[in-house]
């Protein structure tokens, strides 16, 4: 992943998480206002119906103006205007309460005004009545008003009004819950996608250093070989020769392999630069047909190319689409027990050129078709490590054909063998 990608993932997910977060507020605060204005409206409906059966039974009029002023959040303050007794003020309460539907616990006064002090009330709790608990004197009295006018009131404050209000918003809640969790988890992908690309790059830079490192005793001992190889005296022993022989065979191949790390580092650290030109496919497979032979019959196998047209020309980079053709010739050699059977097909279906690769190896199974593009993936063999080679050769025919923007499909089965196809759109879809 490029840094260009990971900056576009933190502003496009940071933007997201506060989206979310802004209209997850909104309608928290939202809902806590609509919840206020329920609960105020039945506590008001409730102390007016207690201040009018507290005037019935007492025969007297209630004051129109300032009746019922709201101190606090909680806290209510109801003029009556007259005297009245505690017991018909609890009995009126709970009963105004219940008929709006407010079984909350709530703590009430009675304003004496010889002290000048709320001198009387109690906490009135209705889950522990429910169990028989008589109600509660309260540990401190209410606040007294500060308008000096009231001189009969009483005064009811609800403690646990926002426990209720959170508790009637448990689905916004649950919700807002969820939004955090999601946010603590965007952080914490943002942090581990941070850390592996950290220890992607320190991994590359690995590679890289090694390979490069790697280039000049490969030069140096692939130098050594040619002389030995060119001595009379070296070519006057056969044994020293066969052995001269398999160290240059060996170097070459280790410096292929060296080679392909190189290339592939180069295309993940810049974007590939293709080279792009009009290619007759069908010329390039009989240009290339000597090396593809001698590849296969230093395994005494054979091979076999099929030209169903005589011309296909494709838009692409020669030198890509020469390495793919010998990545996928090379995966055949390799992963045939026998002597190699290989095939070289070109068709065209569709305004397309389909350049297919077939050999009769060993196959692979269903479940590793799907990895066998990935990086560095090799089929696991257990503890049989008779191919060798680093799990690069379809990545990279992957990724080059990727960039082309071609199709590339892999069909194979175990012990029938494997056919990679790629399909290439046809130079003004003619063969």
């Amino acid at each position: 992943m490029t840094n260009r990608t990971i900056k576009r993932v933190i502003i496009l997910g940071a933007l997201s998480v506060i989206g979310l977060i802004s209209v997850q507020a909104y309608w928290v605060w939202r809902m806590w206002g609509l919840q206020e204005q329920d609960f105020d409206r039945r506590v008001r409906q409730a102390l007016l119906d207690t201040a009018r059966d507290l005037a019935r039974i007492g025969v007297f009029v209630l004051e129109d103006a300032n009746l019922i002023q709201q101190v606090q959040s909680n806290y209510y303050v109801v003029n009556i205007n007259n005297q009245f007794d505690e017991a018909s003020l609890e009995f009126y309460l709970q009963k105004a309460f219940e008929n709006q539907g407010l079984r909350e616990d709530f703590q009430y006064g009675i304003f004496d005004c010889s002290s000048n002090q709320m001198v009387s009330g109690r906490l009135v709790k209705y889950k522990k009545r429910a169990n028989g608990e008589a109600n509660t004197q309260l540990e401190a009295p209410l606040p007294a008003h500060h308008d000096s006018d009231f001189i009969y009131y009483f005064g009811v404050r609800f403690p646990n009004k926002e426990v209720t209000l959170l508790a009637n918003m448990w689905i916004v809640v649950a919700f807002t819950v969820l939004v955090v969790l999601a946010v603590l988890f965007f952080i914490y992908t943002i942090s581990v996608i941070l850390r592996q690309k950290q220890l992607s790059e320190l991994q590359r830079d690995f590679i890289n250093n090694m390979t490069h490192e790697f280039k000049t005793p490969i030069s140096t001992i692939n130098i050594s070989t040619d002389v030995f190889l060119q001595s009379p005296l070296i070519q006057s022993d056969a044994r020293l020769t066969r052995y001269a022989g398999i160290i240059k065979e060996q170097i070459m191949r280790l410096n292929t392999q060296v080679e392909k790390v190189l290339q592939l580092a180069k295309i993940e650290r810049d974007r590939v630069e293709l080279n792009l030109e009009e290619v007759d496919l069908a010329d390039l497979i009989r240009g290339l047909r000597p090396s593809l032979e001698l590849k296969v019959e230093e395994k005494k196998g054979t091979l076999h190319i099929n030209l169903h047209s005589d011309h296909a020309w494709v838009r692409a980079d020669r030198l890509h689409l020469t390495n793919i053709l010998h990545n996928l010739v090379d995966n055949g050699v390799k992963y045939s027990k026998n002597a190699p059977h290989i095939e070289v097909e070109l068709s065209s279906v569709n305004s397309h050129a389909v350049l297919m690769v077939k050999d009769r190896g060993i196959g692979i199974a269903p479940e590793h078709q799907k990895h066998v593009f990935r990086k560095f993936y090799r089929v696991p063999t257990g503890n049989v490590h008779n191919v060798k080679g680093f799990g690069l050769g379809l990545y990279y025919v992957y990724t080059i054909c990727k960039e082309h923007r071609w199709k590339v499909d892999l069909n194979s089965e175990p012990g029938q063998g494997t056919a990679v196809s790629i399909q290439m759109p046809l130079v003004n879809g003619h063969v």
